[in-house]
């Protein structure tokens, strides 16, 4: 069974597997999720959606409903890790015309450019704020030339090659 107790430990790569195995028999992620997501402790936070980064494509959109939340979670923490996996939830779901929020498509403009956040986040910002701006082509022109204006001489390896692939493919 999970617990909140067994979520503070520190975490394998296998503990992950196995935690997401069990709430996937328990066939509840979504309450799993709403459950643990926003937990004072970020390890216990952090752990549960760690697990949940193993589902299936599939799985995954049984969390769309925790769309919003996700998001507030990402741009209100101060927890890096609990940042970025948020984050990584929120690019595997759906985004819809009527899901663009302007205060998160802010925060991932902000994010993506800044070179003292993680490089995790960064990709993570860069490619959904390139998913928010599709459906409007000035939101659109503009985030083309924020990412064309970066100088890419303070930026990692995986902030480049999200940003090489976002201008492959408008060309």
């Amino acid at each position: 069974m999970i617990t909140e107790e067994r979520l503070k430990g520190a975490y394998s790569e296998g503990e992950a597997l196995a935690i997401y195995n069990e709430v996937k028999q328990s066939g509840d992620l979504i309450g799993f999720c709403r459950t643990y997501m926003n937990h004072e402790d970020y390890q216990v936070a952090r752990n549960a959606l760690w697990g949940l980064t193993k589902a299936s494509k599939a799985e995954h959109t049984q969390l769309q409903p925790l769309l919003h939340p996700l998001i507030d979670l990402a741009m209100q923490t101060d927890n890096a890790s609990v940042r970025r996996l948020s984050l990584y939830h929120i690019e595997r779901l759906k985004l819809e015309e009527d899901d663009l929020r302007t205060d998160f498509l802010d925060f991932c403009l902000a994010h993506m450019v800044n070179p003292d956040e993680f490089p995790g986040i960064q990709s993570l910002c860069m490619k959904i704020a390139y998913r928010m701006c599709k459906f409007y082509p000035e939101l659109m022109g503009e985030f083309m030339r924020t990412i064309e204006s970066m100088d890419m001489t303070f930026y990692k390896p995986a902030v480049k090659c999200v940003r090489s692939r976002i201008l492959g493919s408008k060309r």
